[in-house]
């Protein structure tokens, strides 16, 4: 088992909303599929973990957004197609906590 410690922070196109998501990923199996989940993906140069993480977080962003009516996070941020990495035997556990800020100039007419 694994612990990860994460933080996303992602602005909106216009800049009216910044997400930010912090949390831990907690990664359990094997230890040699738990090691090629720390790997570093050489396209995205971040680590599997963090594709998982992203995808589960994409989620939530989603969802606020469109409460908020604002523009949604990009579903393609880190080539989720490309992803090549079995993970059918690790599991990913996250908590995660989640603040959206609106710009002053969303808030203005």
């Amino acid at each position: 088992m694994v612990v990860v410690g994460f933080n996303l922070q992602l602005n909106t196109k216009p800049s009216i909303v910044k997400f930010e998501i912090e949390g831990t990923a907690t990664i359990t199996g094997k230890d040699s599929e738990i090691n090629r989940m720390l790997e570093v993906d050489p396209e995205t140069k971040l680590p599997y973990v963090f594709q998982k993480v992203y995808q589960h977080a994409f989620t939530a962003m989603f969802l606020l957004s469109t409460i908020l009516n604002t523009p949604p996070p990009p579903v393609d941020l880190l080539l989720f197609g490309r992803e090549n990495i079995s993970t059918e035997n690790v599991e990913l556990a996250s908590e995660t906590t989640e603040t959206v800020e609106e710009s002053e100039s969303a808030t203005k007419p």
